[in-house]
């Protein structure tokens, strides 16, 4: 029997099979198949999980502040809007309910686990603001250390000695995540005091001068922190759901 069309391009019919080949031969196979599980993953926890209901009121007040946000406060705008995106009404309101009812799942999930996870990554969410100059011999960034010490200007002595790219801003390399540094330059940034400059250190292509010119401790009070971790635990969640699932493939 002749396989149903999945698309029809220029009047063109194309199959499932052909649909499915094109995205393995593209290499996307995997991540087609992977949002089509994350999708049958959080519908069938929306239907079964507890407590996961949203007031009709609240959806009401998510969808007028949708319109006031995107400008569709006009109903003939709005309607514009709602046909280019291929939906009707109802099908918005569904999908705004949709929206409340995961991120009501997601708080259930990540919320219990949020301080341990943050625990967890709180090295790699601490940065670190950095200056440096660095130079290809030893001997003068021992020199340089001792210009600085003397009051010469760390950000004129970058402009001109720096071999880094960052020279051309003072030297300043932006904040830093206290995890991807080094052990040992860790180490020493972390016993230092904001402005100091700390002892020469050897890095790949020459000898660099640090100066720490501030701390930036993570914290969860950060809402944006907050969030993306939250967001990072809930598809943790996802994916160890997927994994338990028995896929099979079949194409005609």
């Amino acid at each position: 029997m002749e396989s149903k069309s999945f698309l029809i391009v220029d009047e063109q019919p194309i199959n499932l099979k052909q649909a499915i080949g094109s995205l393995q031969f593209s290499g996307q196979l995997g991540n087609f198949i992977r949002e089509i599980l994350r999708g049958f993953v959080l519908e069938r926890e929306l239907q079964q999980g507890d407590n996961l209901d949203i007031e009709p009121t609240v959806i009401e007040q998510a969808v007028i502040d949708f319109r006031l946000q995107n400008q569709l406060s006009d109903s003939a705008k709005f309607q514009e809007w709602l046909v280019s995106n291929g939906m009707d009404f109802t099908n918005f309101h569904h999908q705004v309910g949709l929206g409340l009812q995961q991120e009501k799942l997601k708080e259930q999930v990540a919320e219990s686990r949020l301080t341990e996870y943050f625990i967890e990554r709180k090295l790699f969410l601490d940065r670190v603001v950095l200056s440096r100059i660095v130079v290809a011999e030893p001997e003068l960034a021992e020199e340089l250390r001792s210009q600085i010490q003397e009051g010469a200007s760390f950000e004129q002595l970058a402009r001109e000695y720096s071999i880094t790219e960052d020279r051309i801003v003072n030297g300043m390399m932006g904040p830093i995540s206290r995890g991807t540094l080094p052990d040992e330059l860790r180490a020493v940034i972390d016993r230092a005091n904001p402005g100091e400059l700390i002892d020469i250190q050897k890095v790949e292509g020459g000898f660099a001068l640090f100066r720490v010119e501030q701390f930036l401790p993570a914290s969860l009070e950060d809402k944006q922190l907050r969030e993306a971790l939250k967001n990072e635990l809930f598809e943790q969640w996802i994916a160890e759901k997927i994994q338990k699932l028995n896929v099979k493939l079949q194409v005609e």
